[in-house]
């Protein structure tokens, strides 16, 4: 057996997924052991992702999903799929975007010829617009990471090796970046046009990271067991806001009594409806958590008559003198 059929001989025995030591492959081709790494080697410098688990129970593993079989498309299977990477290449942070593009052209490969013009044909007729600005909740001039894609890739190539993490974040309302962070990760969420990483410290708290606030991010070798009852789909409809909101509230408490037509319009709002809504005679009283008096303010002219700020104490004489300005230059 020539080395080349060997090795092929080893990525078919690897395929099914299993685990297969060294030891066990050099005695099935009656090889030495060192022969078996130098075969793996090869294999894994054309490209194949085998990957080894050390310890007692350790060996090789392929990828899983490395062999795909055939796959025929219908045409509007075809289309979802370039929908699809369409989407993820228009998104402000693509992540992998080798692996985008190399995807899209061995789709385009793989569709029968009277299909292949889809390609080209969804990218011209197809368009994605990012998300606007939110001038409810305008983001601090804040320097992004110097590559939030790939935190991302990082972020994710850790989820799927079962690895933790560690990263150095930078929030605007601190001032400097953190110390670093060990974190075992758990999945990521597109979110009003960025990426949030999540993940659990060693307290067991989970937390979100904005990708392009991460300064620095490294996988850590060491492997954990994972969180099987771990699903993102509970996170969605920013339900991860409640509990940060009722945070927020307990440190810095906005108190706004108004009109209940004006408390049902914040409740559609995507952060606002997270606040905490009481009924009050023929008010709802709504309490919230901002340290930025200025966007207090504006919610407070945004809502207008019909509004009252009760909490702070401190800011009320501000929104008193603008109102008293504004009534001046309309008399």
């Amino acid at each position: 057996m020539t080395r080349i059929e060997r090795a092929f001989a080893i990525l078919l025995l690897l395929s099914d997924g299993g685990l297969v030591t060294a030891p066990s492959l050099a005695e099935r081709f009656e090889v030495s052991v060192r022969t078996i790494y130098r075969d793996v080697e090869m294999l894994s410098a054309t490209g194949v992702p085998i990957y080894a688990e050390r310890g007692s129970g350790g060996g090789y593993r392929l990828l899983e999903g490395y062999f795909l079989p055939p796959v025929a498309f219908t045409r509007e299977e075809a289309v979802a799929g370039l929908l699809a990477l369409a989407l993820a290449a228009g998104l402000r942070t693509p992540p992998f975007p080798a692996a985008l593009a190399a995807a899209e052209r061995k789709l385009a490969a793989a569709l029968p010829p009277r299909l292949r013009p889809l390609a080209a044909e969804t990218r011209r007729l197809v368009g994605f617009e990012r998300a606007t600005a939110d001038l409810f909740h305008p983001e601090p001039d804040d320097e992004p990471g110097p590559d939030a894609a790939k935190a991302v890739e990082t972020f994710v190539s850790a989820i799927l090796d079962r690895v933790r993490v560690r990263l150095v974040y930078h929030s605007p309302y601190r001032g400097q970046a953190s110390p670093e962070i060990e974190a075992t990760p758990e999945g990521v969420i597109w979110d009003r046009d960025r990426w949030y990483l999540i993940g659990r410290r060693d307290d067991g708290r989970r937390r979100f990271w904005r990708a392009d606030r991460v300064v620095a991010l490294v996988a850590s070798g060491f492997r954990h067991r994972g969180d099987a009852g771990f699903d993102v789909r509970g996170l969605l409809g920013r339900a991860w806001l409640g509990d940060a909101m009722a945070q927020w509230a307990r440190s810095s408490p906005v108190v706004i009594a108004m009109m209940p037509a004006q408390a049902e319009r914040l409740q559609r709002d995507w952060l606002y409806r997270f606040a905490r809504f009481e009924p009050e005679g023929d008010r709802v009283v709504m309490t919230y958590g901002e340290f930025d008096q200025p966007l207090a303010l504006e919610l407070l002219r945004w809502l207008g008559p019909g509004a009252e700020l009760r909490q702070p104490v401190a800011w009320r004489a501000a929104i008193a003198a603008e109102l008293s300005a504004m009534a001046a230059a309309h008399a």
